[in-house]
This record gives C-alpha cells, structure tokens and sequence, in this order.
C-alpha cells in the first residue's frame, strides 16, 4: 500500500497524541481537552485514519501513537458514526469522511505489526456493526480476496483476523452465501501447512467454528438447508482434522495446542449441529483423536503434573487467545465428553474402559497446583467448590457422562480402572516412589465425584461391586500415613468418606468422624483441615449422638479458635461445620452458647459488607437459637445490638442496617410470643420509620420481611403491644401504603406481597374494614411495576382474596370491575390480563396451589363479566429463520387472543400436566405404586370420582393409583424448596392437594355445563385435552 505523507494536520496530531503521554500533567490535559475539541470538527476521523495509514512515521513515534489513534477511533466511532445509537453524540461522521476511514482502514489491514494489525481489525469491525453489509458491501470480497494472496501473509493475517472479529456478527441471511465462497479459501490455508504457519492455520479455523456455530443455530430452522450446504464439506475438513490430530502432541508447543484445540471445537460444532454426520465419517476421526488423547496426557504428566509448573499458563497470543496446555486439554475432555453424551457416536468408541482408565491420570494434583494450595488454604477451598475452568473438573464432568450414557459398561470400566489405578499406586509406593498419592488421590477424588451414580447403580444393582468395601480397602491402608507428609490425599480420604458414608461400615466411619474432630484442634496443614471439616459437616447429622456427644464442647471450642484464622474462603467452610456441629449437639450446645454467641455476632458484624459470610453467621446463629435452652439468652445478646442500630439507621455503616433486620427476621421466625414481643419493644417503631422513610432498597426489603414475620408471629396479639390500642395498626397500614406507592422504585417494595399476605392470613377483621382500598393500591402497584416477582407476588393476593371471599366469589369480582384501572376498562379486566400472562411463571407450591385453585374458583362462577374479556393466548410462532437482536426488535413477538375462560381452562389443563410428567419422572425412580397412597389421607374422599374405573386385583383401579401419585408427586417435588418457609405453612391453604382439587374441578365442571365445557375444550392443544380427559374418560 503507498505510504501517505505527512501534513501539516498529521503533525499536528501527531504532536497532540504524543503529548497525550507527557510526563507533565498540564502538557497532557491541555492535549486531552485539544483531541476532545477537534473530535468535533469534520475530518477528524480521517486524520486519525491517515496516521493510522501511514507507515512513514519512524516506527517508536508511530506504535506510541497509532494506540492513542486506535483509543480515539474507537471512541469517535462509538459516539460519533451512527445516528440514533444509544452512545451517539452530535455531530455525525459525514457519509464522504466514512468512506476514507472505511478505505484507509482496509488498506492499513496487511501492517507487519501484530497489535497494530489486530488494532485495525477491531476498529473494522466496530464500523462493520454500523455499515455491514448494507452500505459496505466491498468488505467481505476484500477480505476474502485478501486471505488468498499469498505473497502477502501479512494481508492474509490481517484479514483472518478481521474476519474472526466479523464472524460472531454473521447471521443466517448471511451465512448461507459467505460459506460457500469463504469455506474453500480457509481450507487452502489450513491444509497448506508447508505456505501457513500454525498461527494462521488456527486463525482459519476459529473462523470455520464461528460459522458453524451460526449455521448449527440455523440447523434448528433450516435442518435441511444447513445439511445440503455442510454435507459436502464435511469429508475434506474431517480428512484434514484428522491429518492434523494424528500426529503426537508436542511438548512445549503452545501453537500446536492451538491448533488442536480449534479442531476439536470445530469437531464439537460437527457433531453436535450436522445429523448427516455418521459414523462411518466419525471413524476416520477416532484413531487421530485417540492419538491426540494419550499422547497429551504425556505432554501433561511431564509439564504440568510432575513440572514445577505450565510454563505457557496464563500467555495469550497477540489475539488475546490463550495458549496454556490446560485450556487445550479441557477442549479434548469437553469434545470427548459431546461423543460420550451421543448414542450414535459412543458406539464407535470401543475403548470406554481405556478412556476411564486415562482421564483418572489426567485428574491428578499438579505441582502447581501442589504450591498454589499450600501456600493458601483459600485456592484449595474454591478449586474445590467452585466449578473452575480445570483439567481436574473438566475429567471429572467426562467420567459423570460416562456413568451417565454407558450404563453397566460406564459403571464396571469406572470401578475397574479404579481398582487398577489404586494397584498401580500401591506398586509405585512399595517401589519408594515420592508422588504415589497422586494417583491414589486422582482415583478417590474420581470416585467421589461420581459418589451420586455409582451410589445408584450399586442399589440398583446395576454392578455387583461393593463399592463401601473397595472404598474401604482404599482408605483403610492409608490411615496411618503422615498428615504432614501427605496432606492432600488425607484431606481427599475425608472428602471420601463422607459422599460414601451409606456403605462405610460404622467402625470406620466412627474412626474418620474422630480422626476429623482431632484434626480441627490440631497443627496440620490447612489442606487437611478443609478436609475434616468437610467430613463432619456430612456426617455429623447422621452420627450417633451418644457416640459423638462427649467431643462436642471440645469440637465447638476448636472451632472457634478455627475462625480467628480463617480467611473469607475458608470462612464459609468453617461457619458450615459449626452449624452441622450446633445441630448434632444440640443439648450440649448450650454449655457453648455463651462462648460460642458473641464471636459469632461478632464475626457477623465484621463481615456484614459480604453477603456469604454474613448470611452463613445467620445460620449459625439460627442453629444455636434451635437448640434447646438458647433462645432467650441469644435473644438477650442479639436485641442490645440492633436497638441502637436500627434507631439510628442512617449513622451505621453501609449495609449494617439491613444486615441487622436480617438477624432480627432470624430471631423472630417460630419465635415464641414472649420473644416477638421483646424484639417489639426494642424495634418495631424503628422497622416502621425505616419503611417509611429509607430510600436504601435493600433497607427496605429486609425491613417488610422483618415486618412480615412480627405479624405472622404476633398476630392478634401484636395489635395490644402498643402504646395506645389502634397505634400498631396504623403503623402497619402506614407501611402497606409506603410499599404500594406507585411511585416508589419496585425494588424497593418487592417483599410487600408476603406482607400483605400476613396481614389478610392473620389480622382479617382489620383488613376487611380496608378491603377497596388496598385493591386500589395493589392494582395501582401492579401497574407500575418493572419487576416480575413483584408482579406476580400481587397477584398471589388477589388469588388469596377470591379464596377468602368464597362462596361469594361473584361479590368479589363485581367489586373489581367497579373499581378502575388505567388504561383498562375496570380492575378486574386489568387483573386477569396481568395473571393469564404470569400464572405460567409463578413459582413455589403454595404459590402456585392458590393461584391455580382461585382460576378454578374463578371459571366455577361463570360470571357473565368472564366471557366479555379476551387475554393473550399463546404466541405465534415466525418461520422465517433464527431471531436476531435486529429482527426481535423490528418483529416483536406475535399473540393469539383468546376468550379468558378458555384460557383458564388452558392454564388448569397446564397445570396437570406438569403434575403428569412429575409422576413420570417418580415412575422413573419408583413404580411400586402400592406404597404411594401412605399417608395421603385426604385421597379416600376423591376414590368415589373414579367408581367408573376398571378395578385392579387389589380392589383399585390403575387410574386411581396413577392419581394418587400425581398428588403424591407434585406434594414431594414442591415441598423441599418450601419447608421451612413459615409464612406460607401458616395459611391452611397450604394443604391444598393440587392434584385432587383440579380432578375433582373437572369432573364437577364438565358435568354441570358440558356444553360450556366442550366449547372450551375445542381451544385446547391435543396435549392439554388429552391431559384432561386422562381425568374424565376412563
């Protein structure tokens, strides 16, 4: 490209953005406020542009400035190239000015500088989101002819990493054309290894992965198309990925990883998104692959698992793409792992037991990793916890897939290389060699991982292994190795005898309970330690008590010392296993209570600024409250603190205010009324003017839960705890009307449904008396709500309402069409509106239980106002390929709209459905349908319904029992997440049986008016009818 001289413009630039890097503060703010100025004018991005171009500049004055050009290119882009873009500022580039940007740019892609080079690319594709390819449509020719120019690799650079850039903003209009075109170029360069080098070849590549990644997208749409476009490219590209696979990995060779890992991706994108992918086409794949596998585990054995460390972990191209071994192994594992989790392709894998067998090495602790966690207790805490980009989890997520897909075949290779890796250590340790436990650890931490399948598979009986004897024979021949010599692999034997603990016989696990207790208390490496607690934190709930009562002071105290070293971390670990330890101790617990109490407020306090530590100190402190005998003496040392605290909201440090309304909601739930009333006396008044007054979100949230839990936990007799007889009344309603506000920031009032709900559930006759008022207040919330759980939470009240006003539900909804809402005609149009739209992401049991029962309440009274009202029904579907962020907001999602009883009937029909395949999923795991009915008391009434069904040799027919399991099912999967939560256990509608209530509405329904009921059901899908009629048509 021909130079460009310098003018007197240039130089004036060039002087400003020189200055821009002045050691002298004025000389550079005086350069700053000059470029900022002159961004105004006209010709300012081309000038940019030309320094950018001109390769005259001595090349130091020419790096210094071309990266202060391409900050300012960027920004001037951002703000200055398209009208109407939300960063946009005043003036516009002018159409003639883009172009020379647009042309110099192009000409300066072939620059010998890499970060130069890459520079350009990204300010081509800045401009590129904004031009291409409406009014650039020369870019993509250019480049593609300038990635087959070989006597210019720097060109050919530059345009392959423009095109990388350009290729994650391909959309399917686009694709079909460039892939045809672009494909056979890339190939070239990949398959020319003797004219590219393996920076470009894998630069190609990425490009390939990114179009296959969109066309894989389109695949969903336009299987066919995509197919007939791929199919012939599919046997040339897996020639040469396996060309390139064949050949061993070599050590120290950051660009040869590389260009695997693109491959493999490439491969990931084949498999996954190209049905005709078969595999015969997969075989010519599996020997390179193979090769490629075992031979990377050498290259990793020797540079990461025995080196001091990956001496490329961490390096990155001039791409900013990194380079390490590791990223490039956990590409193989995550490749591996898409073959397995395929039927049609783990067939062609013959060796699952080998692939076991090497990936088991693959997971042992690297030297790095050695010095990293013994150096600090805190990276070995979240290596553990967290779900890291690591070799160590990625193997570990291909071995659960392994015991997922492969059945008895997946479960015997786990268990065999297990046996064999475990030999292999004994050998190598009688052999005296110094790093033994690393693959003893690697198999235990193997097996624990997949503690939940082979757990599983062993009382199913799918392998007749004992896996608490092999666990046994592993661990028992270690306990008496050195805890300083060996730290990993003891804290790995705790770690493993806790996800095993159901198969453990109780000696050992007895041994490794006491062992752990010992090791809290004494100077081991920190390793161990996690270790341990670990372990009593999963096996103190289920210990003999008798066995483990006398340690527990012991235990307790060598906790707390624990906690005066722990880090944020370990913590979190730390406060866990004081909680398991509190509960088990329960008695004894409060001996410690008066020692254990204050340094855990304490630690609350300390750490209140982060959320993890502060909630875990809760639930310490919320254990101790639990044990017999502790309440009133943590309430007498919690209620002095948050006084002060709360009466003073706005002297106490960031987040102190709303973390002590926190504890206090702790304190006050299954409270005794003594307790309530003594956090009365000491905080409501605060906890109102907080409501009533804050402006801090989070205040405010946690000031109605506290709000709500006094009312749910005083209830009538909160309303006599004040100084005169209607003053907490009044604050109470005070607040309702703060909450609702239609003005105030939904954040701010997300909480106030279950607040309210308190106040219906427990103080009625007050809120009767206000009944119009808060409907007013709700629908005017509603209205101005931006948030969806706030929504929804409103409208579990208005459900809430139509059960309280039954049998007089007509009533009720003639009070919402009188009252008015904006926008709408009356309230009750608004209302339903609003709830045909959410019901289906109303969420929790009890939730859903009154919500879906009030519809039922609802459709039963046929009100004539029912069938004057239309609601969206579903949405209508778009052919016209895969939805960009340009296309949804051009095309916005299209609704039917229904009649509103039809579309009650729709959400009850969906509502049994999920209840149906809930059961399925229960068959899956039990289908001993004769126990199921224990316990369900209230199914006795509804067998009556079913008096039509063909009876079973037990007297009872199929239906009948399939029923009972709905109820039972649905019951079981909603309660867990529930169980604890108080407020909704208070209300009796909380022993709806769901499942019972919609059969028994059915049935009355359809026979009270089938004509009625038959219309309705003609809107239905096949699999809403055919869900109801498993109900009426036995």
């Amino acid at each position: 490209m021909a130079n460009v001289a310098v003018d007197e413009d240039q130089q004036w630039l060039l002087n400003c953005l020189s200055a821009t890097l002045d050691p002298n503060q004025e000389v550079r703010s005086f350069a700053e406020a000059f470029l900022d100025q002159a961004s105004l004018q006209p010709g300012f991005g081309g000038g940019l542009s030309k320094v950018a171009a001109n390769r005259d500049l001595p090349f130091g004055l020419r790096q210094i400035s071309f990266f202060e050009t391409a900050l300012l290119l960027k920004q001037f882009i951002k703000k200055h190239w398209q009208e109407g873009d939300e960063s946009f500022q005043h003036p516009a580039v002018s159409s003639d000015e883009k172009a020379v940007i647009r042309r110099l740019l192009l000409s300066t892609l072939g620059d010998p500088n890499r970060k130069l080079c890459t520079a350009i690319s990204m300010a081509i594709a800045s401009i590129a989101v904004y031009d291409w390819p409406e009014s650039w449509p020369d870019l993509l020719p250019f480049l593609v002819r300038l990635i087959g120019d070989q006597s210019d690799m720097n060109g050919v650079h530059g345009a392959l990493r423009c095109l990388a850039l350009l290729s994650g903003d391909l959309d399917d209009k686009m694709i079909p054309t460039l892939v045809p075109v672009l494909f056979p170029c890339l190939y070239i360069i990949v398959s020319s290894s003797q004219t590219y080098n393996k920076y470009l070849r894998t630069k190609a590549l990425s490009i390939v992965y990114a179009c296959t990644s969109m066309l894989g997208a389109m695949s969903g749409v336009y299987q066919a198309e995509t197919s007939a476009l791929m199919e012939p490219m599919l046997e040339p590209w897996i020639d040469q990925f396996s060309f390139i696979l064949e050949h061993p990995v070599q050590p120290e060779d950051p660009d040869d990883w590389s260009i695997r890992m693109e491959v493999l991706k490439c491969l990931n994108q084949f498999v996954q998104n190209f049905p005709s992918f078969t595999e015969s086409e997969f075989m010519v794949i599996v020997g390179p692959l193979w090769q490629t596998f075992v031979s990377s585990l050498r290259v990793y054995t020797r540079s990461a698992i025995e080196g001091t460390e990956d001496p490329y972990k961490g390096s990155y191209d001039s791409d900013g793409a990194e380079k390490s071994l590791d990223s490039f192994v956990v590409q193989l594992f995550e490749f591996l792992l898409t073959i397995v989790g395929s039927t049609k392709l783990v067939k062609v894998v013959n060796n699952i037991a080998d692939l076991v067998y090497y990936t088991i090495a693959f997971l042992q602790v690297t030297e790095q990793q050695v010095h990293m966690w013994s150096m600090d207790a805190n990276q070995f805490v979240a290596d553990e916890d967290d779900v890291t980009y690591s070799c160590r989890v990625s193997g570990a997520l291909l071995l659960e897939e392994v015991a997922t897909c492969c059945g008895r075949e997946g479960i015997d290779a786990i268990i065999n290389a297990a046996r064999k890796r475990f030999s292999e250590s004994q050998q190598e340790k009688a052999g005296g060699s110094v790093v033994w436990w690393r693959i003893r650890e690697a198999t235990l931490f193997a097996l624990a991982s997949l503690s939940e399948q082979l757990l599983e598979a062993e009382v199913s009986g799918l392998t007749k292994v004992s896996l608490g004897n092999l666990l046994e024979q592993m661990i028992t021949e270690d306990m008496g190795i050195g805890v300083h010599e060996y730290p990993f692999l003891y804290a790995r034997m705790f770690i493993s005898v806790a996800k095993f603990s159901s198969v453990i016989s109780c000696g050992i696990l007895e041994h490794f309970l006491h062992a752990a207790v010992k090791t809290i208390g004494m100077g081991v490496p920190p390793a161990v330690k996690v270790g341990a607690c670990r372990a009593l934190s999963q096996l103190l709930p289920e210990a003999n008590k008798s066995v483990i009562q006398p340690q527990m002071m012991g235990l307790l105290s060598s906790l707390t010392d624990l906690l005066h070293q722990a880090s944020d971390e370990t913590l979190h670990l730390v406060l866990e296993t004081m909680q398991a330890s509190i509960r088990a101790g329960h008695e004894s617990s409060a001996s410690a209570e008066p020692t254990i109490s204050p340094v855990i407020l304490n630690m609350w306090a300390l750490h209140i600024s982060n959320p993890f530590i502060s909630i875990d100190a809760i639930e310490v402190l919320e254990a101790i409250k639990m044990a017999p005998g502790c309440i009133h003496p943590l309430t007498s040392r919690i209620l002095p603190y948050l006084g002060p605290v709360l009466n003073k909201p706005q002297q106490q440090p960031d987040g102190l205010v709303a973390g002590s309304l926190d504890l206090l909601t702790m304190l006050l739930k299954n409270a005794p009324t003594d307790v309530v009333k003594a956090a009365y006396d000491v905080c409501f008044d605060s906890i109102i003017r907080i409501v009533l007054q804050s402006d801090d979100h989070s205040e405010m949230q946690n000031a109605t839960e506290c709000l709500a839990s006094f009312v749910s936990g005083g209830r009538q007799e909160l309303l006599a705890w004040g100084s005169d007889s209607g003053f907490t009344m009044r604050s109470l309603l005070d607040a309702a009307s703060r909450l609702l506000d239609p003005d105030l920031e939904s954040s701010g009032s997300l909480f106030v449904g279950s607040y309210i709900l308190q106040l219906i559930l427990h103080l009625p006759s007050q809120m009767g008396q206000h009944i119009r008022d808060l409907i007013v207040a709700l629908v005017r919330r509603m209205q101005s709500a931006s948030i969806a759980g706030l929504k929804s939470s409103l409208l579990l009240i208005f459900a809430r309402l139509i059960h309280t006003s039954t049998p007089n539900v007509e009533q009720f909804i003639n009070l919402l069409i009188t009252i008015p809402a904006e926008g709408y005609q009356n309230a009750f149009l608004y209302v339903m509106s609003e709830w045909t739209k959410e019901q289906g992401e109303i969420q929790g049991a009890y939730q859903i239980k009154v919500t879906t029962s009030a519809l039922a309440l609802l459709l039963s009274t046929r009100h004539l106002e029912l069938s004057n009202i239309n609601v969206q029904g579903h949405i209508i579907k778009s052919m016209e390929g895969i939805t960009t962020r340009s296309k949804a907001k051009s095309t916005p999602d299209q609704w039917t709209i229904v009649p509103l009883p039809a579309k009650i009937l729709a959400l009850l029909a969906d509502a049994l459905i999920e209840i149906q395949e809930q059961v399925r999923d229960a068959e899956d795991e039990d289908s001993d349908w004769e126990e199921i009915h224990e316990g369900e008391g209230d199914m006795e009434s509804d067998k009556d319904l079913l008096s039509s069904a063909v009876a079973t040799p037990f007297g009872r027919s199929t239906d009948e029992l399939h029923l009972e399991a709905m109820a039972k099912a649905y019951n079981e999967n909603q309660e867990d997440d529930y169980e604890d939560d108080t407020l909704s256990i208070a209300d009796p509608l909380n022993e709806i049986n769901l499942a019972n209530y919609l059969i028994k509405f059915f049935l009355e329904f359809s026979q009270s008016d089938r004509q009625l009921f038959d219309n309705l059901c003609q809107s239905l899908t096949l699999a809403q009818q055919n869900a109801i009629k498993n109900v009426l048509n036995r």
